[in-house]
C-alpha cells in the first residue's frame, strides 16, 4: 500500500466520534444519561480546532506564513 500524508483533522475526528461513542456505550451500559446540551457544542469546538489546526498544518507544509 502506497504511504500518504498525516491528515490531523481526519485522525482528530475519528478520535473525536469515538470517544463520544464510548461515552454513550458506558452511560448506557450504567443506566445514565448524557446531556446532549453539553456534549454537541463541545464536539463542534473540537473539530473546529482540528479544521484550524489542519490548515496551520497545510500552510507550513507548503512553505507559506499565514501574511502571504
Amino acid at each position: 500500500m502506497k504511504k500518504h500524508r498525516f491528515d490531523l483533522f481526519s485522525f482528530l475526528a475519528g478520535g473525536l466520534f469515538t470517544a463520544l461513542a464510548v461515552v454513550y456505550l458506558v452511560a448506557a451500559l450504567n443506566g445514565l444519561s448524557v446531556n446532549g446540551r453539553i456534549v454537541m457544542p463541545i464536539a463542534f469546538i473540537v473539530l473546529g480546532a482540528a479544521g484550524l489546526a489542519g490548515a496551520v498544518a497545510a500552510m507550513s507544509r507548503r512553505g507559506r506564513g499565514p501574511d502571504a
